[in-house]
């Protein structure tokens, strides 16, 4: 038997679930745990997570909890709560996960006030697990339906990333090993933030050459960030880079997207968030990705007006006009 065969999963919205039913469909016992016990109910009751992924018959393996002691002893733990919950909820957490486990971190961005990647979180809270990070071009529909994904698995030790690849992984999810954490941290926390700067420029109207561009110079700032804090430059040229970033730019599906489609046109932030049940991570990443910027040296203008907008600073068309207004420069960097 796999030693992960036992699958521990914490945060049961879209995400967390689809990511349940990706490992109870490779053959493992998973125990999802939610914040909302309605959900919890809604699982045990309708094999469904009606409040964030409706419509999806969930695997007979999953077993739905909202008491955090359930997932005690499980092999290997998911983390996929939103990241500004991370370091809440794992202090949670931290007498229910045995020494030596690894914990993989599925959520996308970085912490305010700390700015730190959800490694760095979880090694403040839980030194004693293991980290990998899991992100990559991914919508949780698909992968709950079933649907062709590939994704980054990333840890230190190859033997362990193989090992949580063949538990997790099968035929239609495919994870691919890498050693780099803070490139697979980095990126798919940074594409969010791009994402609404697409929705924005989709909203306006600008068309599909000024989309283009702010996919490639976006990932240039990606670049410029992730290699400022050590990731390599493949890693974020990979599937947890440069793939995370063309899907969530290029589909109002994303929840960063639609959320700057209706910026751009007009819809004030506000509302935006109050008609969503589902967190919009690059929201709340993106101060934090500006303050983590300027502290390591890195230039950013297109996540900087992504963040004036949200914050009230600019308007959607000052926005643009700053950066329309830039000097020219060579493209390289």
């Amino acid at each position: 038997m796999s030693r992960f065969q036992s699958i521990g999963v914490i945060g049961a919205g879209a995400w967390g679930t689809a990511l349940a039913q990706a490992a109870a469909s490779a053959g493992r016992d998973v125990t999802l745990w939610a914040y909302e016990a309605e959900v919890t109910e809604s699982i045990r009751t309708r094999a469904e997570n009606t409040a964030f992924l409706k419509g999806v018959a969930l695997n007979s393996r999953i077993h739905a909890t909202s008491d955090p002691e359930a997932l005690a002893g499980c092999g290997a733990y998911l983390l996929v709560t939103p990241a500004q919950h991370a370091r809440r909820t794992l202090a949670g957490f931290v007498t229910h996960i045995p020494e030596g486990s690894p914990v993989l971190l599925c959520a996308k961005g970085i912490e305010q006030g700390s700015l730190a990647l959800m490694t760095e979180v979880l090694a403040q809270t839980i030194p004693h697990a293991v980290p990998a990070v899991l992100s990559g071009p991914s919508f949780a529909i698909d992968v709950a339906r079933g649907l062709p994904t590939a994704v980054t698995l990333a840890c230190d030790d190859e033997g362990l990333g193989q090992q949580l690849m063949d538990a997790i992984g099968s035929s239609a999810f495919r994870p691919y090993w890498s050693s780099d954490l803070i490139g697979a941290a980095a990126g798919g926390a940074v594409q969010n933030v791009l994402a609404i700067a697409c929705g924005i420029s989709e909203g306006k109207g600008l068309g599909r050459s000024a989309h283009a561009a702010l996919i490639a110079r976006g990932f240039a700032e990606m670049t410029r960030l992730g290699v400022a804090l050590g990731a390599r430059r493949e890693t974020l040229a990979g599937l947890c880079g440069l793939g995370d970033l063309v899907l969530t730019c290029s589909s109002p599906q994303s929840r960063n997207m639609s959320c700057g489609l209706a910026l751009g046109r007009g819809e004030a932030r506000a509302d935006i968030m109050a008609a969503r049940n589902a967190v919009t991570e690059g929201v709340a990443t993106a101060p934090a990705v500006t303050q983590l910027a300027r502290r390591a040296g890195v230039e950013m203008p297109i996540c900087d007006a992504v963040n004036a907008v949200l914050s009230g600073a600019l308007d959607v068309d000052g926005a643009i006009e700053a950066l329309l207004s830039r000097p020219f420069g060579a493209e390289a960097g």
